[in-house]
């Protein structure tokens, strides 16, 4: 019989496979919708490994804690068709759990064994591949941990609890009452997620990052035709500025722009009862520095069809 560009598309839907893919599966057996998500099923790992050559930018960021500790992973997957399927997501959220036993390394993850599977995350991720169809990929993950105090989580947007395209953990050191902890941290993640800092302060910024926007700022001073030493003094003047807007401790507070984030972070301290310290951050956002390739989706559909 006669293969469709709607019938390649709806087992596509059924199963998340490529569409050459799905298209072959139908020809294989005669056009059967339930025969073809069986002969794709039974096909899956044997062409895994293909897909890795496809680009995964689309995916998730998946967040977990504890008592004491938080981490943060990124799972990519090439559509973002994928990335809305309970299969997809449940595979995210179980990850991440089993980072929260890892040093927080993305190597140390891969090769942690999965309970839902017995095996490795790096092998359950690969058996994922197979079963739904596209490329995906264990990107990368981090973790905080104190010893006194929490870590918070921040999930933008979340399509689901500890799940979305943007996420943030921050460490926060304290012996004070811990709602006061937890809700000044999550504030301060809240804003992190909007301003994305480069650094905690000022002395952490790259020198090498700090260095070129000292260069750019001499040579826009020098255009002013002014002497040495002015020049140097709208230079430092810039700097300053320039570190205001990247280190967190010195950025104005999304939640009260009055006040500087390392300000909030004093103030919080009544509350709490005890000094609080904002020991680190890291901030994910999905697919960033992956470098994208554009698809015509309907194009797709019909080169499958006439395949």
């Amino acid at each position: 019989m006669s293969i469709t560009a709607a019938m390649v598309k709806e087992l596509r839907d059924k199963t998340g496979a490529g569409m050459m893919d799905c298209k072959k599966a139908l020809a294989e057996t005669g056009g059967d919708m339930e025969a073809a998500v069986d002969w794709l099923r039974a096909k899956g790992i044997a062409k895994a490994d293909k897909k890795s050559g496809r680009t995964a930018a689309e995916g998730l960021i998946a967040v977990a804690s504890d008592a004491n500790s938080a981490v943060v992973v990124e799972v990519n997957s090439e559509t973002d068709f994928v990335a809305r399927n309970d299969a997809f997501q449940d595979l995210a959220r179980s990850i991440a759990s089993v980072a929260l036993s890892t040093d927080g390394s993305v190597e140390a993850l891969g090769e942690k064994t999965m309970p839902s599977s017995g095996k490795s995350v790096t092998e359950t991720v690969k058996d994922a591949v197979a079963h739904i169809g596209e490329n995906m990929n264990l990107r990368r993950s981090a973790k905080l941990s104190v010893d006194a105090g929490v870590v918070s989580t921040y999930v933008h947007n979340a399509v689901a609890d500890g799940l979305g395209k943007l996420g943030v953990i921050v460490a926060v050191k304290s012996t004070g009452n811990a709602d006061a902890v937890a809700s000044i941290g999550r504030q301060v993640a809240m804003h992190i997620a909007a301003t994305n800092p480069l650094a905690l302060t000022s002395a952490d910024v790259d020198a090498t990052i700090a260095d070129r926007e000292r260069s750019v700022f001499a040579e826009q001073a020098r255009e002013s035709g002014k002497p040495d030493n002015i020049i140097e003094k709208m230079v430092e003047g810039r700097m300053r500025k320039f570190f205001e807007e990247v280190a967190l401790m010195s950025q104005a507070f999304v939640m009260n722009p009055d006040q500087t984030v390392g300000e909030a972070v004093k103030a919080a301290e009544a509350e709490a009862g005890a000094p609080v310290e904002i020991a680190g951050f890291v901030r994910f956002q999905l697919g960033e520095g992956i470098e994208k390739e554009e698809s015509d989706f309907a194009a797709e559909v019909a080169a499958a069809a006439k395949g």
